[in-house]
């Protein structure tokens, strides 16, 4: 059943503040759980009662969410949260950072930090199946060639998380990890089959502890070794 809008707890916004604000309450719709993803939000006469806001203000903040992938306005429909917070912002900043190959391992490394702690909490049975089938495709391949495997390790992990805000930054980051691996050019299955295990194993006990201090042993490795193979790339 549909909630009455003017019924829905939402602070009023104080003029200094206009548009910025007017989008923090309008996300707090969804981090409430007042409004689910996918649900209509109220309308724009609804929103000004609300907020005490101008129209004007309102159609600047709706703008600046429909940028950042997270509403869709429809024609003589209304607005909808969207059912997964879109990718754009992120992937617009990966782009311009595209050659800053250190910036895009640190925002890698913040990222998967943060996704392995949660996964230890939320990776099902079966996820960890399919974790492990990545481990033993790793073990097997030959010529030191396992990107595929690798990649699908780290993106189990992260879509594990299941975090509707952390969706479009995960799908950007995973584009970026073929390009990342390129800089590396000497390849050591076993450190990485060690690695993975043992992420794995932290994972299985759902210690997070565990999880996290493996996860930065490993993303630390990768990182040395792209810079490394940068280094050599520069030196030829």
């Amino acid at each position: 059943m549909e909630r009455d809008p003017l019924q829905m707890n939402v602070e009023h916004v104080n003029r200094k503040t206009l548009s910025k604000q007017v989008v923090e309450r309008i996300l707090h719709l969804l981090s409430s759980g007042q409004l689910k993803p996918g649900d209509k939000l109220p309308t724009e006469a609804e929103f000004i009662t609300i907020l005490g806001v101008s129209r004007t203000v309102l159609r600047e903040a709706l703008s600046a969410l429909e940028t950042l992938g997270i509403i869709t306005r429809k024609t003589r429909e209304g607005t909808y949260f969207n059912l997964k917070v879109g990718s754009a912002p992120f992937s617009d900043m990966l782009n311009l950072a595209s050659d800053n190959i250190q910036a895009i391992i640190e925002a890698r490394i913040v990222l998967e930090l943060g996704l392995i702690t949660i996964a230890t909490e939320k990776i099902t049975d079966e996820q960890l199946e399919e974790l492990y089938e990545t481990i033993v495709e790793i073990e097997e391949s030959k010529d030191n060639n396992y990107g595929q495997a690798d990649k699908q390790f780290h993106r189990i992990i992260a879509l594990s998380a299941n975090n509707l805000i952390l969706d479009g930054m995960i799908h950007s980051l995973l584009l970026y990890h073929a390009k990342i691996n390129n800089h590396i050019i000497l390849r050591e299955k076993e450190k990485t089959v060690a690695h993975h295990k043992r992420i794995y194993e932290a994972l299985k006990e759902r210690d997070a502890y565990k999880a996290h201090t493996a996860m930065y042993d490993h993303l630390r490795f990768v990182q040395k070794k792209i810079l490394e193979g940068q280094q050599e790339k520069k030196g030829e």
